[in-house]
């Protein structure tokens, strides 16, 4: 440990910058402008994962902060190898997840002179990064590393990237000598988030609900990022309103609470889209109005007064005006208006509700989700095997996924009741997340079981990353429902082109999925049969010394219902057709 005021460098400066900040694991992969910064981790008790790709180092980051809330950190060199990682960047900042990624740059003065492996990164990622710096001077480094950690972690969590030339990192180069210090405090007089709601529109929300007769929470991926999953609880319970969890907040509320109805959306299940679409209150709860909940805007909700609470206020009239804009930190926005709530005689204060209670029971009852079972010769239905999983694994299994068809089946069949145990890609739909991610999972938290649900579409993309949780030992479990096609691609196809596929097709058997499993160091597995969906999967639980894949080979007619055809009102859903017309 470096001592306050004592002589050192930038390169030693930023690992104990990292240390100060409580930094446990940093991915990454070096090159020529970062190497002087891999030369202190040698000494530093920060475990450094070192990936195939850099764009895994960002997922993994990602992956970590889900599982964790704290910041993943991400370490790549200059030009591509900080390109590499602007899909993670943009995911990351879609789904508001805490990340700080730190980026080798040419030095100083060959900044502008096109120089091997030169990349303006941080006018590449401004739309994508919540902040970025680009230091320009050795002693800025513990600074901007504190405002780094500061920015990323407090009000809406994003990511931020800090840019670092390698002269001031290099300890045989003058301009990187500096003398430690640590700030106190961090001062950003731009950036104040503020952090509790207005008493005056949290009381009218409070009559508002108290008055509401048909209200539903609509609870989104900021309950999570607030750590507000209790007091979501408190007030559904208080109150008695159905909640629905969107695809971001699954796991905030129990699924097997009586007043859960789901997650809504283009995918989602019957009666939590039609329970909003008839609503006469949203309160929606660090959710942002996104299109795939909404479908047609105009059409969404006509009927529902909306309050919405949000600690960016950028979110509040973004899509759809709220009659109560509440801007603050979900949590405490919540504990307040419960309070608010128990001031007006809390639970004897709610109107009478049954029959809303009963029209929900009945589309419950009449509209759950379902599949038809396997017929002999027949590819596996992936619902069975999600179900199957699910019900063999701990009940706080972490489960992380791909984009795609697996995704929302992933979504909508397992079972979450607690939070923070479900890892996907939301806003920017990225398809190779998952393995990395649930790597990154597994390492934030090593008690858990992580299980990585893919595509084999989405697998090819980033499964070298499986070679890095082999080499780490980081014994993650992958699910692939291989139905040899891009099958969110195929379904629309189906539905919307008139069954004209176009290159969507994947071969089931190149690769050997199991092969290529064990080329990586990876116990390797292949199930076509429904009587070897349970024994694979207990295997696969036991074994804790390295990652396992198994292949299972589905039905690629199998088609995600409930479905709203994208641009269409949400009354207009589709169901399973066994279930006959939707509607309502």
């Amino acid at each position: 440990m470096i001592a306050e005021g004592q002589p050192t460098n930038g390169g030693r400066a930023l690992i104990q910058s990292l240390e100060m900040e409580g930094v446990e694991a940093i991915f990454g992969l070096p090159g020529g402008a970062i190497l002087p910064v891999y030369d202190p981790i040698i000494d530093s008790p920060i475990r450094h994962i070192l990936v195939r790709h850099e764009q895994g180092a960002g997922h993994m980051a990602e992956g970590y902060a889900h599982a964790t809330g704290r910041p993943g950190v991400a370490m790549v060199t200059s030009g591509p190898g900080a390109t590499n990682i602007v899909t993670p960047l943009a995911d990351a900042y879609m789904d508001s997840i805490p990340m700080v990624c730190i980026t080798g740059q040419v030095p100083l003065p060959a900044i502008g002179s096109d120089a091997f492996q030169e990349a303006d990164i941080t006018g590449i990622t401004q739309s994508v990064t919540k902040h970025n710096f680009l230091v320009t001077s050795a002693a800025d480094i513990p600074r901007t590393i504190r405002e780094a950690f500061h920015i990323a972690t407090t009000g809406r969590p994003g990511p931020v990237l800090v840019d670092i030339p390698k002269d001031i990192v290099d300890p045989n180069n003058p301009a990187s000598a500096m003398d430690w210090y640590w700030p106190d405090s961090v001062d950003l007089p731009g950036y104040k988030p503020n952090t509790r709601g207005h008493p005056k529109m949290i009381k009218q929300a409070a009559e508002l609900i108290c008055r509401s007769e048909r209200p539903v929470i609509y609870a989104g991926g900021g309950i999570l990022k607030a750590r507000a999953a209790e007091a979501l609880r408190e007030l559904a319970e208080m109150t008695g309103i159905p909640v629905v969890t969107t695809l971001m907040a699954r796991g905030a509320f129990p699924d097997d609470h009586e007043l859960c109805l789901g997650m809504p959306g283009m995918h989602g299940n019957y009666t939590a889209v039609t329970s909003m679409q008839e609503s006469d209150l949203l309160i929606a709860l660090g959710s942002r109005f996104d299109d795939r909940v909404t479908g047609k805007v105009p059409d969404f909700a006509p009927e529902a007064k909306i309050i919405h609470v949000d600690i960016d206020p950028a979110e509040l009239g973004k899509v759809r005006r709220p009659d109560v804009p509440i801007v603050g930190d979900c949590r405490l926005v919540i504990e307040e208006l419960v309070r608010a709530i128990g001031d007006l005689g809390g639970s004897d204060a709610q109107p009478d509700r049954s029959p809303w209670r009963s029209r929900i029971s009945g589309w419950q009852e009449k509209y759950p989700l379902t599949y038809e079972q396997s017929e002999p010769g027949d590819g596996l239905k992936p619902q069975f095997v999600l179900e199957t999983l699910r019900d063999n694994t701990p009940d706080d299994t972490i489960v992380a996924s791909g984009v795609g068809q697996h995704q929302m089946w992933a979504s909508q069949h397992w079972k979450f009741n607690h939070p923070y145990t479900w890892v996907n890609s939301g806003g920017l739909g990225t398809m190779g997340f998952s393995v990395p991610a649930a790597i990154g999972a597994k390492v934030g938290r090593p008690d858990r079981m992580v299980w990585a649900v893919d595509g084999d579409g989405c697998f090819q993309m980033t499964a070298q990353e499986l070679v890095t949780a082999a080499a780490e030992r980081i014994p993650i479990k992958v699910a692939i429902l291989n139905n040899a096609y891009l099958g969110m691609v195929r379904q629309w196809q189906e539905m919307f082109y008139e069954e004209r596929y176009s290159e969507v097709y994947l071969s089931p058997d190149l690769p050997d999925y199991k092969l290529w499993a064990e080329a990586m160091g990876c116990e390797g597995m292949r199930v076509e049969d429904p009587e070897d969906v349970l024994p694979a999967i207990e295997k696969a639980n036991e074994i804790d010394d390295r990652p396992v894949v198994i292949d299972f080979r589905t039905d690629h007619r199998e088609k995600v219902y409930p479905m709203v055809p994208a641009g269409q009102s949400n009354s207009n859903i589709v169901v399973d057709p066994s279930q006959g017309e939707g509607g309502h």
